[in-house]
């Protein structure tokens, strides 16, 4: 039996290497993870649990075609490039990965993205790079004619250590972001779970056109609330005190004017359901906010 392979981008950072991750446990699919450096330590660990690790680079398409060979779909996921540097920015290295899937003949594209601020802001926040660059290459692959579907990705979980939004006081903890006040409502994933659950339903189903998978965006969302209410509940978790502050600007301004955008008009996943209905219809299962306390954060910052 030919072997469904799943060629994942990103596999040694914290999506791909989640999609990896559940690939292997649910067995269906064969994780074959991308990387420009083979011979990381982060690399030979996937080696090390039988995963093929192949090396391509996003900015050269050769090396990302003859990667590519033989995979069935594709999960794609870029970082982002701030300050932009030209030619090698998400939106030209997304859109080599799209040219170089449609080239190796895969079936179907998963791309993680965002939306262009601009747009969504009628025009008033224009440097968030990183949104736009991945609204570009969102549109490319619409029509690239390529059987596709995007994964449009809120506030990560795991930011309260990755990016050290919960801190230490002398009496308990503070959860600080950019921007936001205590009653603002966010949107939030537990990237760990939730993207690979989500990856994995689209994967089972898109070949079914029944499904209407194809050329759909789905929102990821498992958790809406304030940062006041994560406070509280991180603060049962923990048995101790934890309160939210607005925190300082990063001096990043693409990183700054998310933030600002985001405060002023909101979350752009808030029309969808948290969880995502048509996800839970795919046979997606998503966590909530308490049962990544429970396993996330509590282990970390539990005494």
């Amino acid at each position: 039996m030919t072997s469904r392979v799943v060629s994942v981008f990103g596999a040694t950072g914290l999506q791909g290497g989640a999609v990896v991750d559940a690939l292997l446990k649910d067995g269906t699919f064969v994780p074959r993870a991308i990387t420009r450096d083979p011979e990381s330590e982060a690399s030979k660990k996937l080696k090390a649990r039988g995963v093929e690790v192949v090396k391509a680079d996003s900015i050269d398409k050769a090396s990302l075609v003859a990667a590519l060979r033989g995979s069935e779909a594709v999960f794609a996921v870029t970082l982002p490039v701030i300050p932009k540097t030209e030619g090698k920015g998400e939106d030209v290295q997304g859109k080599n990965i799209v040219d170089a899937a449609k080239e190796a003949g895969v079936k179907f594209f998963i791309w993680t993205s965002l939306p262009s601020l601009s747009e969504y802001t009628n025009g008033k926040y224009k440097n968030a790079i990183h949104f736009e660059d991945k609204q570009i290459v969102h549109d490319y692959l619409r029509s690239s004619g390529l059987a596709h579907a995007t994964l449009l990705l809120p506030g990560f979980l795991e930011n309260l250590w990755n990016l050290g939004n919960l801190k230490k006081t002398a009496t308990g903890y503070t959860i600080a972001a950019p921007s936001f006040n205590a009653t603002n409502i966010q949107d939030f994933i537990w990237i760990a779970r939730d993207v690979p659950a989500a990856a994995l339903a689209l994967l089972r189903n898109y070949a079914d056109p029944t499904k209407q998978v194809n050329g759909k965006t789905y929102s990821v969302v498992s958790v809406r609330l304030s940062y006041g209410k994560l406070a509280e509940l991180t603060a049962k978790a923990l048995g101790v005190e934890v309160t939210y502050t607005t925190g300082p600007p990063t001096g990043l301004l693409p990183v700054d004017e998310m933030w600002d955008a985001l405060a002023e008009f909101g979350w752009y996943t808030s029309d969808t359901p948290a969880p995502n209905p048509d996800l839970v219809a795919l046979g997606a299962k998503f966590s909530t906010v308490e049962d990544f306390l429970e396993a996330e954060v509590k282990p970390r910052f539990g005494n």
